[in-house]
């Protein structure tokens, strides 16, 4: 499923999103118990929150047994792509090199993160 402004995830949908990418497939009941590890949420909530991506396009849902069992429709890299361009283009006026140092410039990145950017910088060269 091809994402647009029309589809585009809110907050609550990209927390539910990074539930159903983490297990695969989840009924309702189950990502409302990982969505209360982090926060308070109603079950009608997360129940109408995901019958509305569901129309959205955003989940696919098996209404084949008493149980719906949903997955992701929208791939989680897909996804990073368009928040991540939108903000290059709002934040940083199409600049990817201003994202990038304000990125390593307020977050301390371990060595390991740092020798993994030096590899993909050496690969695009």
């Amino acid at each position: 499923m091809e994402l647009n402004k029309n589809n585009k995830p809110t907050e609550s949908e990209l927390e539910i999103l990074q539930v159903l990418w983490m297990k695969n497939s989840a009924t309702v009941r189950e990502v409302h118990e990982e969505l209360l590890k982090r926060k308070d949420a109603g079950y009608t909530t997360t129940l109408k929150l995901m019958q509305i991506m569901f129309e959205k396009g955003l989940v696919m849902r098996d209404s084949s047994s008493k149980t719906h069992i949903y997955q992701p429709a929208v791939s989680r890299e897909n996804t990073q792509t368009l928040f991540l361009n939108r903000m290059i283009d709002s934040l940083f006026s199409g600049s990817s090199a201003q994202l990038v140092m304000q990125a390593l410039g307020n977050h301390k990145a371990s060595k390991e993160e740092l020798e993994e950017i030096k590899k993909y910088l050496n690969a695009i060269k």
